[in-house]
């Protein structure tokens, strides 16, 4: 399956009428024809109520490897503040705690 980039979700979702749900997005980014690596990145945000597509980015997450229009500080944003409440951390790297040196020896 091909990736995706934060610019082919945005403009998928252009055409929702905000504050809008995660199913309306969803749906409204099959209509608008948006390929299944959008439509995939799109199931995985929170189920929430968005209020505007700024929104939508910072909860979309997307692959390193995704579209270079995404800057490294933006990625490191995400990742630092996680997008929305009780969203999975998985971009984030997390460091083992001091004592497990000491076990591991």
């Amino acid at each position: 399956m091909a990736g995706t980039d934060m610019n082919e979700i945005l403009r998928a979702v252009r055409d929702v009428d905000f504050p809008a749900g995660k199913e309306e997005l969803v749906t409204q980014a099959k209509r608008a024809g948006a390929s299944q690596a959008a439509i995939k990145a799109l199931r995985g945000i929170p189920p929430d109520q968005y209020r505007n597509r700024s929104e939508v980015a910072r909860s979309v997450r997307l692959p390193a490897d995704a579209g270079s229009e995404v800057s490294p500080a933006v990625r490191a944003e995400q990742a630092r503040e996680g997008g929305r409440p009780r969203q999975s951390q998985w971009m984030r790297d997390v460091p083992e705690p001091p004592v497990q040196e000491e076990l591991d020896r």
